[in-house]
């Protein structure tokens, strides 16, 4: 079947279900199919597909359209799915520790096993190993070692007194796992070359302030770059070239500018820096890990570029086919002919679809959000307005499906970060909040990241200040516009989001008549000491440049601290908080409800058991979901 036959075909179906409104469970729960990926050779595809909290392994063979694999994950929180080859299949899963830290992994500690797609069998990847921790750190990398698929990850060894992120050879036949390179003590990241075997490592000595790649040599690993980096703007080893004999990285130029550079290993001379531009993102060949392309998001455009010009012309006409429809590449096989991507259509949302170039077909794989027809969908549109100093600012409101944008009940949700971003397409919290009546403004506030260098400084020091009053000059933008009712206005939002809220309630008043803080930061002297304590000095200076601190005794954490302006409170407050939040702890949550408690302010507490930061269970996505609607309406009813 061609790909317009099978839009339409879905759109028809589409059009045939009725026109009901769906259970929040439809929003909150996971999404119903994860992950998909196709083969190097093209003959099978692998997805994970949830149902309630356990997922479920399926690979299914093209040709014949069978299911060769069903294997039961349980509810392991899988992160990653890749091919080694075509007879194995690499799951990566995380799991929260409190109880250990290390330099390179504070947050979530991340393990891989191996499938064996012909006895079926599992096996983790670092067992028997000279390597101090079964845990992994970063993705690992597939390449053909000696004509066998073979897989590099790396760990850690306990050496000196000093852990080390060291390089790991994994065979995929026998199970076989060795040392292959030990790292230095401030190694933190490996690069592989398509022959599998260590071509560089990066180095970074926060202690004597300097940034290096070494390149391996004939003779033994050299410096081949070294650049001082005592301040926050580190510079970054992307990886693998367009070539075996080359490295990438990026670094910031005194202009501000981050620039692509390369790094020979053969002594031919470098091609010349460029320009990252919106395409920061690598894109590899399927086996060998040759940059073949970049990706990036432009304002609300998905930018593709292909060295190869088949490749591009590829991509191009998989996009055409969709008509209009926010298309992004997932995976593709090794003669990239068969291309699996997320179709994020506006009116029916995300789905998986298998397309193959050279039958010149396409067929969906599954849909994210099963529970949810065209009926349950609100419109969601780009805005732009002018912050009150004339600064531009862009974001995205969602409106109830069915309902004009005329004097709405609002909902501000500000995204984390607080440098990320708000992209175009299906958001399943916003969509949430837009199916029970409320309009949702998210708004990429000074200080986010991927909309340009000068939003992005613009937030340095507007912590609490500008970067809070952008979220209400959006307010006012809409209300001017008559969409919605500035009377009935609330604030929602997670991490950075939820200090937003708590900061709408505490340190900018007059705007909201409520507020939900998830996981949300109430103490900046509290989270600064933390964040130092388990990410160095780096991750100190990271909010202290947005927060606008010259130390801990500054008087700014205490003046932009919710907990410390806990008796300014003049809305109701509801307090959201994962026990294995690693991120932002559950403490911050604690020490706003007691400081509301003390002042005699109105607010709910609610903990969750096993919530990490990122909403990662469905049953605390739905009860995240479920208590923030229950308020909403209890205190800015949408009717």
């Amino acid at each position: 079947m061609s790909i317009l036959r099978v839009l339409l075909a879905l759109a028809a179906a589409c059009f045939a279900m009725p026109a009901a409104a769906a259970p929040l469970e439809a929003y909150g729960k996971l999404p119903s199919m994860e992950y998909a990926t196709v083969s190097p050779s093209g003959h099978a595809v692998a997805m994970i597909v949830t149902n309630g909290e356990e997922r479920t392994l399926i690979v299914q063979d093209l040709a014949s359209d069978s299911i060769t694999l069903r294997g039961f994950i349980g509810e392991h929180k899988i992160r990653n799915v890749q091919w080694a080859g075509d007879n194995h299949l690499i799951l990566v899963a995380s799991a929260t520790r409190n109880d250990f830290n290390i330099r390179y992994g504070f947050r979530e500690w991340y393990f891989a096993s191996s499938i064996n797609l012909k006895t079926k069998k599992l096996k983790p990847l670092m067992q028997n190993t000279a390597a101090d921790l079964a845990a992994i750190f970063d993705t690992p990398i597939v390449r053909s070692y000696r004509g066998e698929p073979s897989v590099f990850v790396q760990g850690i060894v306990f050496t000196d007194g000093r852990s080390r992120l060291s390089l790991f050879r994994i065979d995929m036949e026998s199970g076989a796992n060795r040392l292959v390179q030990m790292g230095a003590d401030e190694t933190v990241d490996w690069v592989v070359d398509s022959e599998g075997r260590p071509l560089a490592q990066e180095i970074d000595d926060e202690a004597a302030g300097k940034w290096s790649i070494y390149v391996r040599t004939p003779t033994g690993w050299r410096e081949a770059v070294s650049i001082p980096a005592s301040g926050l703007d580190v510079p970054q080893m992307i990886g693998l070239g367009r070539d075996n004999a080359s490295v990438i990285y990026a670094a910031q130029e005194e202009d501000g500018r981050w620039m692509q550079h390369e790094v020979r290993t053969d002594g031919a001379p470098a091609a010349p820096p460029t320009p990252m531009g919106g395409t920061t993102d690598p894109i590899r060949a399927a086996l060998d890990g040759r940059l073949i392309g970049g990706y990036g998001l432009a304002g609300d455009e998905d930018r593709y570029t292909f060295f190869d010009a088949a490749d591009d012309s590829a991509w191009k006409a998989i996009v055409a086919a969709y008509g209009g429809e926010r298309v992004t590449l997932q995976s593709w096989s090794t003669d990239r002919r068969k291309v699996v991507v997320l179709v994020d259509s506006k009116t029916d949302g995300p789905a998986f679809a298998l397309v193959d170039l050279t039958a010149r077909e396409a067929k969906w794989l599954g849909r994210q959000y099963s529970g949810l027809s065209p009926a349950d969908i609100g419109p969601r549109t780009p805005i732009s307005f002018k912050a009150a100093d004339g600064l531009a600012l862009t974001g995205y409101l969602t409106l109830p499906q069915g309902k004009a944008a005329k004097g709405l009940p609002l909902v501000v949700f500000p995204h984390g970060g607080p440098a990320a971003r708000d992209e175009p397409g299906f958001d399943w919290w916003a969509q949430g909040m837009a199916s029970r009546g409320y309009a949702v403004l998210q708004v990429n506030f000074r200080g986010s990241e991927g909309l340009g260098d000068k939003l992005m400084e613009a937030g340095y020091g507007e912590w609490g200040r500008k970067m809070q009053s952008d979220l209400s000059d959006g307010v006012r933008h809409l209300a001017a516009q008559g969409a919605i009712d500035p009377k009935r206005v609330c604030i929602v939002g997670g991490s950075y989001g939820g200090y937003a809220a708590l900061a709408g309630a505490t340190i900018e008043h007059g705007v909201y008549r409520c507020a939900v803080s998830v996981a949300g930061v109430s103490d900046l002297r509290r989270q600064v000491i933390y964040s130092r304590a388990r990410g160095g000095a780096g991750a100190e200076r990271y909010w202290n440049r947005f927060m606008g601190a010259e130390g801990r005794n500054d008087h700014v954490l205490t003046d932009y601290s919710p907990a410390q302006q806990a008796a300014k409170a003049d809305i109701p407050i509801l307090l959201i908080h994962g026990k294995d939040d690693t991120v932002v702890p559950l403490e911050q949550s604690r020490v706003m409800a007691d400081a509301l408690r003390k002042a005699g302010k109105p607010y709910e507490l609610v903990v969750q058991k096993g919530a990490d930061h990122w909403l990662s269970r469905g049953d605390t996505r739905l009860q995240t979901l479920t208590a923030t609607m229950a308020f909403l309406e209890k205190h800015n009813p949408p009717n």
